[in-house]
């Protein structure tokens, strides 16, 4: 409790300085990654953020952490991150482990109760999501895809004969005419 507030001049000194320079470790290491490290993807790629930020955290406030320490491992998850999803751009069953297969979760204006429980989606999240697309009934969209970052698409209009984009949705291939 003595040093609740304050410790010395010194630990904020060493906290500004190994912080800025993790920081901007970190910013190099992202930039000679390329833009997937960090982007809105999937599961795995949010799990990779958030253990970059916690070990940046760790780095900036853990005096028993030196900068060598926290860049190796940064640098380390940022490799580990970009050789995953090197594989799993070439080989189907990498691919399958990381991410996983957008559902489809209403088709022609019903929404799919099975696939709803299976996703965890509720009714009402269904609904928030047409009328924030400016839809006043299901009825007018022809599907709502729960892709595999999480977000919601809505597909107005499908012709199924040129429906490419919808051929690896999960179920869509059930409901085809």
């Amino acid at each position: 409790m003595d040093y609740m507030f304050f410790d010395t001049w010194e630990s904020l000194l060493r906290t500004f300085i190994i912080t800025v320079l993790a920081y901007f470790s970190l910013i190099l290491m992202l930039r000679l990654s390329g833009k997937r490290t960090l982007s809105k993807m999937n599961a795995f790629d949010f799990t990779v953020t958030v253990a970059l930020g916690s070990t940046l955290a760790a780095v900036s406030l853990n005096k028993e952490i030196p900068l060598a320490d926290g860049a190796l491992a940064l640098g380390l998850l940022i490799s580990l991150q970009f050789f995953i999803t090197w594989l799993s751009v070439r080989i189907n069953f990498v691919k399958s482990i990381i991410t996983s297969t957008p559902s489809l979760i209403l088709y022609k204006g019903e929404m799919l109760d099975r696939a709803l429980r299976r996703e965890r989606i509720t009714s009402e999240e269904v609904l928030a999501k047409a009328r924030e697309q400016g839809y006043s009934a299901l009825i007018e969209i022809d599907a709502m895809i729960l892709e595999t970052t999480g977000e919601i698409t809505i597909v107005p209009h499908i012709d199924h004969e040129e429906a490419g984009t919808l051929k690896l949705v999960k179920n869509f291939d059930k409901h085809q005419s």
